[in-house]
């Protein structure tokens, strides 16, 4: 028989066996070569080893039930393996120290996300200095009004800087104090001249900062001076006549019912937003609330303090729940404009202080044109 040449397959190289030696093969005891009673054959050359690979899980496809799990206790399947460790968690998955939204314990915060204790008991506070400087001597109360309006300068001045609106400050303050204080010695006459002198004052001082932005800064000064301490001096006005307490007190107690009752009917009831790009709390049920109780609170004032018709407290509880959520909105929208929650970080539960005047800066000067109207002095 002709031998196989050397490159074929099977074919014995030199040097090599062409069978094994003998012995026990480890394991089965059966000789090395010998494979049983078909009969022996030659030794192949073993396979070149293939390159490694990383291993493969096969997924179990048998179906367990699932385990009944002691209360409290993590599913095995829901925890983090290694390789979830080392990557980041998807946008849909939440890290464990957060909640969703509707998910997070309640703590005590309203919907508007405030602390409800906190702010209730700020306000109760605020109400009762109020009604100590009223009860006390009225000029307690315009010195009340005057530190309330040089907080408020500050904080609205300094939150307009972060839009790159920059007010002048020191004519501001100074007006400010000039104004509340001819409204108390002058009346209207005095209010109007100490404001002309502040818009002036305002201009003049920009000067000095040179032309580069003088009339958006100009502009800016003239805004703080009108929203701030001329509708503030309107509340002064209302303190001036004899029965100004009385007077003073309606108009308080008529905006606060428009905070509490629009804020009680837009959490029970409130389901059609009024202005959800500006205020997204607000809605047309919680101004249908605080009109109500401004009224009913209006009426029963009205007709029991300055003995006016009933229908004169209806007027007066509608204007003030209309201008006190003109207000409102109004400080709503420019928080936006400028990016921030806030303006300032005062009263715990409210914000700054302009968080809480600014409803009642343009109510005051609503509620003395209507009181002058209905029970003039």
């Amino acid at each position: 028989m002709t031998p196989p040449p050397a490159d074929r397959p099977g074919a014995l190289r030199p040097g090599s066996t062409p069978f094994p030696p003998a012995g026990p093969h480890p394991g089965t005891g059966r000789a090395v070569g010998d494979t049983g009673p078909v009969g022996r054959a030659r030794a192949v050359p073993p396979l070149p080893p293939l390159p490694s690979r990383p291993p493969v899980s096969v997924p179990d496809a048998t179906v367990e039930a699932p385990a009944v799990l002691p209360p409290g206790a993590a599913d095995p399947a829901e925890l983090p393996t290694a390789e979830m460790a080392e990557t980041e968690l998807p946008a849909t998955e939440l890290p464990v120290t957060e909640l969703p939204e509707t998910e997070k314990p309640v703590t005590g915060h309203g919907r508007a996300g405030r602390d409800l204790r906190a702010a209730i008991g700020v306000g109760v506070a605020l109400v009762a200095v109020l009604i100590g400087s009223l009860v006390v001597r009225r000029e307690a109360f315009l010195g009340l009004v005057v530190v309330a309006i040089l907080v408020g300068v500050v904080e609205l001045t300094r939150a307009l800087q972060a839009g790159s609106f920059r007010a002048p400050m020191v004519p501001l303050l100074v007006g400010a104090v000039a104004m509340l204080v001819l409204a108390w010695t002058r009346g209207p006459t005095g209010l109007v001249t100490g404001f002309l002198v502040t818009v002036l004052a305002v201009l003049l001082w920009r000067l000095g900062d040179g032309p580069a932005g003088y009339l958006h800064d100009a502009a800016t000064g003239v805004l703080v001076a009108l929203y701030v301490p001329l509708l503030a001096g309107f509340a002064v006005l209302l303190a001036v006549p004899d029965d100004g307490v009385a007077r003073v007190l309606t108009f308080i107690a008529t905006v606060a019912a428009s905070d509490i009752g629009g804020y009680v009917a837009g959490v029970l009831f409130g389901r059609h937003p009024m202005a959800p790009s500006i205020s997204p709390k607000k809605s047309w049920e919680g101004m249908a609330g605080s009109v109500l109780t401004c009224v009913l609170v209006a009426v029963l004032l009205f007709t029991l303090t300055f003995h006016v018709a009933w229908w004169g407290g209806v007027v007066f509880g509608v204007a003030l729940a209309a201008s006190a959520t003109i207000g409102d909105l109004g400080e709503s929208l420019i928080k936006r404009d400028l990016g921030i929650k806030d303006m300032g970080n005062l009263l715990p539960g409210h914000g700054g202080l302009m968080d809480r005047l600014d409803s009642l800066l343009p109510s005051a000067a609503v509620a003395y044109l209507l009181l002058s109207l209905f029970a003039p002095v």
